[in-house]
């Protein structure tokens, strides 16, 4: 397992390497820059304040060589500052964190407690009532975009129960009912098509399992279906649908970007749509590449978790 971990920790430099590499490059491929961004159409700027603006922000050294010094800044936990607010990226990066991770964990959390009892349930009683409402279910959480579905809770909160969130972070270290009563919508609106796709996930490796050898072996013990079912079948069934969650998690880190806009929550999504509109290099830069680590750290941990649910998984 040491062996294993260490492996896939070093691949994760070449990897980051790469990414850093296409992050940097397609935000500079962006229409427009900073400068475009903050003079705009001032007929006061001249072609010589702005290329003096463009030094000051050292745009006019070869890209190549920006590369190098942003991530040798990198390397020494430098995440640089904003070229607009001149605060340093890790403090912000910080400030934002903990929002979109409760925001990322309550809509996981929303959806699994729903999702895969549900596909469980569905599996067992195959063909039944409950499997055909769940997949109906399943096909219409499909359906519904989560950033509709965000417009619409508001819009039934605020029309018919006169409620709407409030639009300033209530921290939930302060106030834990009102930063619930804040997340609950947003998560809810997150949580929706992840309980479709997880229902659905769960539902068909539960169906596979049940076919296997060794549960009609186990049937044929003489075992009760309870333990059949929630001792045997259920952790094999869940590897598929542990992949499928782990990576939702690290993709609801950076794909929470609309639904924090739509509810005013400032977390890294939020943070990132403000450095793209602005053209905040280092912004979207240090963001998106924070963003990449998380998802490939999150699909480690997915797979180290294969071997607690599977025994027989073992890594050399």
């Amino acid at each position: 397992m040491g062996k294993y971990i260490l492996r896939r920790l070093l691949l994760l430099l070449p990897t980051l390497v790469g990414m850093s590499l296409l992050i940097f490059f397609m935000v500079h491929l962006m229409p427009g820059d900073i400068v475009d961004a903050m003079i705009g159409a001032d007929p006061l700027a001249t072609p010589e304040a702005k290329a003096a603006l463009r030094r000051s922000f050292g745009l006019d050294e070869p890209l190549l060589l920006q590369y190098v010094r942003w991530i040798a800044g990198i390397v020494q936990g430098d995440f640089g500052k904003s070229f607009r607010t001149n605060q340093p990226l890790a403090q912000n990066l910080l400030q934002c964190l903990p929002i979109t991770i409760e925001l990322a964990c309550l809509a996981v959390f929303m959806s699994v407690i729903v999702a895969v009892p549900l596909g469980v349930l569905s599996a067992i009683k195959r063909n039944s009532q409950i499997d055909f409402w769940a997949r109906i279910a399943g096909l219409l959480g499909l359906a519904f975009p989560n950033f509709w579905l965000a417009t619409m809770f508001l819009l039934i909160t605020s029309v018919i129960f006169h409620w709407v969130p409030s639009i300033f972070w209530v921290s939930p270290l302060q106030d834990p009912g009102g930063n619930l009563q804040q997340m609950f919508l947003p998560a809810l609106a997150l949580s929706v098509q992840l309980m479709a796709i997880e229902m659905r996930m769960a539902r068909t490796t539960m169906l596979e399992v049940l076919r296997a050898d060794y549960i009609r072996t186990a049937r044929a013990k003489g075992l009760r279906d309870s333990v059949v079912y929630f001792k045997h079948a259920l952790k094999n069934a869940m590897i598929p649908v542990i992949t499928v969650i782990g990576i939702q998690l690290g993709g609801l880190m950076g794909g929470s970007v609309i639904i924090e806009q739509i509810f005013g929550l400032p977390g890294v999504g939020w943070y990132l749509l403000q450095g793209i509109l602005n053209r905040d290099y280092p912004v979207v830069q240090a963001t998106v590449l924070f963003l990449a680590t998380v998802f490939i750290v999150m699909n480690l941990i997915v797979d180290l978790a294969y071997a607690f649910l599977d025994p027989r998984i073992k890594y050399t």
